[in-house]
């Protein structure tokens, strides 16, 4: 049975955050609050991890995930990127966006497109999930807590418990959120190109 901890969403509570990043470098599988929802996590070079997280979604090998980043620091380290969408990337960062870009050789080759050697990148807008990557030090493998059959991010933590509760280490319950899916811009080629019109304003990369 998962961990569950009731977190403060303006003034997260550095015990539980601590806690929570131990389970993560320890191999575990998270539940964590998002600016678009809840979403699994886990340690960037933990195959078993990433394993449990697409049994509990039903992934197959084709599916994007995305590198969850505190601010972008880390950017060159995963990704290719040039000075143009190194600042579209800035002027939008933390927000409800997934950046889709060339992967470098750090990214392990399972969490890439497999055709195309991309990789998603966020700075999510939340204060859980930033603390949570601060204590943690290097981004987090991310996917979103979309349950098979359904379309929609989760939301509500005490339902992703009674689902979930078994099938995961630990769920930090954020209170709950809205459904407000990323906006996905690729900037993997010359010019961006939007791929999904979500909460995040379209008009810079247009």
């Amino acid at each position: 049975m998962s961990q569950f901890f009731y977190v403060h969403p303006e003034n997260p509570q550095a015990r539980l955050i601590n806690q929570a990043v131990a389970i993560v470098r320890n191999g575990g599988v998270i539940i964590y609050p998002t600016d678009s929802g809840y979403a699994l996590g886990c340690q960037l070079e933990n195959k078993q991890a990433l394993e449990r997280i697409c049994r509990i979604r039903r992934l197959d090998d084709r599916h994007n995930f995305t590198l969850m980043c505190r601010d972008l620091s880390e950017l060159s380290v995963y990704a290719r990127v040039d000075n143009s969408a190194y600042r579209l990337i800035r002027n939008n960062t933390p927000g409800c966006y997934t950046f889709i870009l060339k992967a470098t050789k750090e990214v392990p080759r399972r969490l890439m497109n497999p055709k195309r050697k991309t990789i998603g990148i966020r700075v999510p807008d939340n204060q859980i999930a930033l603390d949570l990557l601060e204590a943690l030090g290097e981004p987090m493998m991310s996917t979103s807590l979309i349950l098979p059959g359904n379309e929609h991010t989760e939301s509500d933590p005490e339902a992703i418990r009674d689902q979930l509760e078994h099938a995961v280490d630990c769920i930090l319950n954020g209170g709950y959120l809205g459904e407000q899916p990323t906006t996905v811009i690729d900037l993997s080629e010359d010019e961006p190109e939007i791929l999904r019109r979500g909460t995040g304003d379209t008009s810079p990369f247009e």
